[in-house]
């Protein structure tokens, strides 16, 4: 992985604002309507999410997308 790669960076702070939040990846991956284990890997910065995604993470953490990619 390249060290300009911004997954890992991404996967952090969505970890992050979900422990802000105090929910699961379980829980965040019902409200999303993503598996949990898709949830894991977009944390360990291994997926590259589409912005549907993105979106869909945003609403069910209940913050603007744009938070999900200050990092």
């Amino acid at each position: 992985m390249n060290k300009d790669d911004p997954l890992v960076p991404f996967g952090k702070n969505l970890k992050k604002i979900r422990t802000n939040c105090k929910i699961s990846q379980e829980k965040l991956a019902e409200e999303a309507k993503l598996d949990r284990t898709y949830i894991s890997v977009l944390e360990r910065g291994k997926k590259n999410p589409s912005l549907r995604i993105i979106c869909q993470l945003a609403r069910a953490l209940n913050v603007e997308p744009k938070e999900l990619l200050n990092f």
